[in-house]
C-alpha cells in the first residue's frame, strides 16, 4: 500500500504535493492541540460537567 501511495504522489504536481501536505497537516492539528499543556485540567472540567448534567434529572414542561 504504501508503493501505491508513492506513486499517487508522485503523479500529483509541486502545488498539488503542497496543498495535501497543509491538509494533512491541519487535519492533525487539532489532535496535537489537545496534547499542549493544561488541557487535561480542561479535559477533567468537561468530565466533571457532563458527569453533574447527568445526574441532574431532565426537566420536562408540563404541557408537553
Amino acid at each position: 500500500m504504501a508503493g501505491e501511495d508513492r506513486r499517487q504522489q508522485d503523479d500529483l504536481d509541486a502545488r498539488e504535493r503542497a496543498r495535501t501536505r497543509r491538509r494533512d497537516r491541519d487535519a492533525d492539528a487539532q489532535a496535537r492541540d489537545l496534547l499542549r499543556p493544561g488541557m487535561g485540567k480542561v479535559f477533567k472540567q468537561i468530565q466533571d460537567a457532563q458527569a453533574k448534567a447527568a445526574k441532574e434529572p431532565v426537566r420536562r414542561d408540563r404541557r408537553a
